[in-house]
């Protein structure tokens, strides 16, 4: 048997396995280090590309790069088609009127409606909580609601971010600011979606920085009254023309089975979208690149999908999956890599139709088929030891995999350290230089190990029912 062609077995022959799994492992490593291929890709998608935003001539360009790197790698290449949401964030500031003049760190919040032409003008009230906000909602009535809520995580704090505006509504206030969502600021304050209840009236939405939220406070509790003026030409547009960036490494044995893995190439209109979703992108790119360049092809075939409009709408996550539901279960696993530059410490595996949740929050399997797909999954830790300890559990996916992770698909989750994505993440300071080189080659080693391993496996990651 040629070397390039031993079966990585560790599910049926784990002793027989090791010897070529970890050689192809090496190579992978060797090859993720030096060639600088990832950091590379990056770079022209961050310097020539720009901010993405969905319907913006950003993302058009990125969607062109994107397909002009993988096919000089040699992959198979397509779009597909996708209508995506055009919101235009056009010129907004807010500032102090009293008790002194002051620029305030704004960003208008994605989906957000703009202000009159002369803007509004309003007292601000601060609260800490939308349980302050319902004790006291008989004061917001002609106000400019802030929530000014310190970080403890993205998922409790961007609550503020996407429902503030529709709760302040309900009260009568006239607009909303919420604190940025994020540990610090550095008065670069964080974007992101927000979506209004159809029952409640629209009101401007922005982020304003931790620096300008704070000072906000200390005044109102001094007893002043604060007024701000705020200015947003925010608006939608009808809907543009996108593409889901599609390429393949087809599979040695087993063609018509996929090992999907993906980013998202849209990002907000600020910064380069370097660490979100920049990385994700080129990650997957060179996990069927570097596979091509070593010649190693796995059993399966590797398709490597970048979403289009993640960031406000999905609606790239959504088309892949209605477009390919009949060959869903074609799709052996689906990975998403969508949190940065973080050293990658573990991958997590979402087998949502087969898990229910436990009063704890934690997820416990209801078929044996999840027990053996968990089985087979740790199964892989022996040839990621070479990375150090790595984590291998249930957890979940992602946003864009989750519409085939719904239809059965399992789907894989990247587990990037964390401490300090959040630092960046939305704002202007989301550029290429925040992006660590070597952690990048290092990641790319690690994720393109496991969708390698995943793909030339002998059996399936979760038995067929």
């Amino acid at each position: 048997m040629r070397p390039h062609l031993a079966a990585f077995s560790l599910f049926a022959f784990p002793l027989l396995a090791q010897a070529p799994a970890e050689a192809t492992r090496d190579r992978i490593l060797q090859e993720s280090r030096t060639s600088g291929a990832a950091y590379a890709k990056l770079a022209i998608l961050c310097d020539q590309a720009g901010h993405r935003l969905a319907g913006s001539p950003g993302l058009e360009r990125a969607i062109v790069l994107a397909q002009e790197m993988l096919r000089k790698e040699g992959l198979k290449v397509w779009t597909e088609p996708v209508k995506v949401p055009k919101w235009v964030r056009g010129r907004e500031s807010a500032s102090l009127v009293s008790p002194i003049p002051n620029r305030i760190g704004m960003l208008g919040l994605g989906n957000s409606v703009g202000t009159p032409k002369d803007g509004i003008t309003a007292q601000v009230m601060v609260v800490g909580s939308f349980e302050e906000l319902e004790r006291r909602g008989s004061e917001a009535r002609g106000k400019m609601v802030l929530f000014d809520v310190p970080f403890e995580s993205y998922g409790k704090n961007v609550a503020y971010r996407g429902g503030g505006a529709s709760k302040a509504a309900a009260h009568g206030a006239v607009a909303c600011l919420v604190r940025s969502v994020g540990p610090i600021s550095f008065d670069t304050p964080h974007t992101g979606a927000m979506n209004y209840d159809p029952k409640q009236p629209k009101i401007p939405a922005a982020a304003v920085s931790i620096e300008s939220a704070t000072q906000i406070r200390r005044m109102v509790e001094r007893g002043e009254k604060v007024v701000v003026k705020l200015e947003m030409e925010a608006h939608a547009e009808p809907d543009a023309d996108s593409f889901n960036v599609i390429a393949e490494l087809p599979g040695r044995e087993k063609p018509e089975e996929i090992v999907l893995v993906s980013g998202h190439l849209d990002s907000w209109d600020v910064g380069q979208g370097a660490q979100d979703d920049g990385v994700g992108c080129v990650l997957s790119m060179e996990a069927a690149a570097t596979l091509k360049r070593l010649k190693v092809q796995p059993r399966r075939t590797v398709r490597v999908v970048l979403y289009t409009n993640e960031e406000n709408g999905l609606r790239g996550g959504l088309a892949y999956a209605k477009a390919h539901a009949g060959e869903a279960d074609r799709h052996v696993a689906a990975f998403e890599t969508d949190s940065g530059n973080g050293l990658i410490e573990g991958f997590t595996l979402d087998l949502r139709g087969e898990m229910r949740s436990r009063p704890t929050g934690a997820v416990a399997p209801t078929d044996p088929r999840a027990m053996k797909g968990l089985a087979n999954f740790q199964s892989f830790a022996p040839l990621l030891a070479a990375f150090g300890p790595m984590k291998l559990d249930f957890g979940g996916s992602g946003a864009d995999v989750g519409p085939l992770v719904a239809l059965g698909v399992p789907g894989i989750g990247v587990g990037h350290d964390h401490s300090h994505y959040w630092d960046v993440h939305h704002t202007h300071a989301d550029t290429l230089d925040k992006v660590d080189p070597k952690v990048l080659a290092e990641n790319s080693a690690r994720l393109t190990t496991l969708v390698w391993a995943v793909a030339d496996a002998p059996d399936a990651l979760v038995p067929a029912k």
